[in-house]
């Protein structure tokens, strides 16, 4: 509902004085020039671009050639096992020769089992790790879930050069390093420092569009392209190369922006409690060090539960609608396995297909996206007062949404049924569409409207970590991706067995979750 008009010639929060100043609602003074750094400078992101890049591109470099090396030591093993004629004297056996019903299921348990360690330490070291960046800084989370990822691929190097020493099964000991933080833990931290560069809804879009434009580009373009040049040399190279990025990786750390420029600027001319929804739950960093990271994570785990306890609907919707994605997005981690099985493709020429593939979703985020954003952005806010500008910034985000769950819906379904790998291409580039999703579901979290109660214990008396609402949706999204872990390689093996139509039955289930996300948002009133 829009604001009242105030009598003339009355002073309105955010219109400039006749002495520069801007008055805000809340009576404080600041001057026209700070008003101006509401915005974040652009060059703050590029650091935290920067590690997104390293990070996801070391990232696929573990994953393409991991799924061959596997393949190659359950290969050996069956033939040995059943034929041991078709073994080489020296080498691995060829590719073709490895896409055994047999040992293909083998390799969907063993991704089973490795994806549900990665994902369950994960999930319960969030909490206490997020605690420990408020504690003593980001940099220090960060080095340890960097450090957990270089020993993942020091593990997949040391099963596959010692594989008359170390069984397959060893693979399972990297993922389970992940206590010291995995993909939740990383992306709580840089989806919550990227949304808090800016208050202003279109640039944080932007700027969402592009971490997930660098996160694409990085694992889904220039990873399998690189990963399946170098596997083509040695298949132990893309995971060294992955190591040499996360060792560059430790140095872009410090470089992060510890604290936004608009941020700082309010806590030198706003009051205390004009602040207090921006800042941590604990009032100062100074007094968050006299306590222990168990004590801090205690607190924070029951403002986490505070928060689940008393919910706004629309943030429950909103929930509900992560977790649904978050399940359904686990399909992608078998599309290079599917693609090799269904259509007798070896891995290198899967990464190169999926390469080709993510150009399309570098182009949708980097550039159509943010260029809709900036010309439907004058439509509404010419004239809007800020609360009609933000509940049409929310119905905007919404729609776009739903229109990227369509996408993914339609895509998931269409990779499901194609015969072929001419109708398989189509399918990719369709579902790659709806790539640019988190730019519109994480700005809603930023939204008064869709985010949690205002009025709830902790809330009221001392606000809102964005740290925190960013730990829980991540967690929920862990949460879809441990159940997704379980649930996509099961259906994947069964897949295997039924063949036919319900090949592709992973990809099935995955378009009607993202039409269940898709039937949450519908739900969510952004009045």
């Amino acid at each position: 509902m829009a604001d009242q008009q105030p009598p003339a010639g009355t002073a309105v929060a955010g219109e400039p004085r006749e002495d520069g100043r801007v008055r805000t609602r809340r009576g404080s003074v600041k001057t026209a020039a700070a008003a101006a750094l509401s915005v974040a400078p652009r060059r703050t992101i590029r650091p935290v671009l920067v590690l997104l890049a390293l990070v996801n591109l070391a990232w696929s470099l573990y994953q393409y050639p991991l799924n061959r090396l596997l393949e190659s030591r359950l290969c050996h093993d069956h033939y040995a096992a059943n034929d041991p004629s078709v073994l080489p004297p020296h080498g691995r056996v060829p590719e073709e020769l490895c896409k055994l019903d047999e040992v293909q299921q083998a390799l969907g348990r063993l991704q089973r089992t490795m994806e549900t360690a990665w994902v369950a330490g994960d999930f319960v070291m969030t909490i206490p790790l997020v605690s420990l960046a408020e504690l003593y800084g980001r940099r220090h989370v960060l080095w340890l879930n960097i450090a957990a990822r270089v020993i993942l691929l020091l593990c997949a190097l040391a099963v596959g050069y010692f594989d008359r020493v170390l069984p397959v099964a060893a693979i399972v000991v990297g993922p389970m390093f992940s206590v010291l933080g995995g993909d939740c833990v990383f992306n709580s931290i840089m989806y919550s420092l990227v949304s808090s560069l800016t208050d202003d809804h279109v640039l944080r879009a932007t700027f969402f569009g592009y971490t997930n434009a660098v996160s694409s580009i990085s694992a889904s373009q220039l990873g399998p392209a690189l990963a399946s040049g170098t596997m083509s040399i040695a298949l132990e190279l893309p995971l060294w190369i992955g190591v040499a990025l996360l060792l560059l990786a430790i140095f872009v750390v410090p470089m992060l922006p510890s604290e936004p420029s608009y941020l700082r600027h309010r806590h030198d001319h706003v009051d205390d409690n004009d602040v207090a929804p921006l800042l941590p739950a604990s009032s100062s960093s100074r007094g968050m060090q006299k306590r222990g990271v168990v004590a801090l994570a205690a607190d924070r785990f029951r403002a986490i539960l505070d928060i689940l306890t008393y919910p706004s609907r629309n943030f429950s919707l909103l929930l509900c609608c992560f977790f649904c994605t978050s399940l359904a997005s686990s399909d992608t981690k078998l599309l290079p396995q599917y693609i090799s099985k269904r259509y007798g493709w070896t891995f290198a020429s899967v990464g190169y297909l999926l390469s080709s593939k993510a150009v399309l979703n570098f182009v949708v985020l980097t550039f159509v996206i943010p260029l809709v954003l900036r010309l439907r952005q004058p439509t509404f806010e010419a004239t809007a007062s800020p609360p009609q500008r933000q509940e049409a910034a929310d119905r905007a985000n919404i729609n776009y949404a739903h229109i990227c769950l369509a996408f993914s819906a339609l895509g998931a379904a269409a990779i499901a049924l194609s015969p072929t790998i001419w109708l398989l291409v189509p399918s990719l580039l369709v579902y790659g569409l709806g790539i640019a999703l988190p730019m519109f579901t994480y700005s809603l979290l930023k939204s008064p409207a869709l985010g949690p109660r205002r009025d709830s214990r902790d809330t009221h008396r001392a606000g809102h970590s964005e740290t925190q609402i960013f730990s829980i949706v991540m967690l929920v999204k862990t949460v879809g991706a441990l159940l997704g872990a379980l649930m996509m390689p099961s259906l994947w093996i069964v897949g295997i067995r039924l063949k036919g139509i319900l090949f592709g039955l992973p990809f099935l289930v995955s378009g009607l979750w993202y039409v269940f996300g898709s039937v949450t948002l519908c739900k969510i009133r952004t009045r």
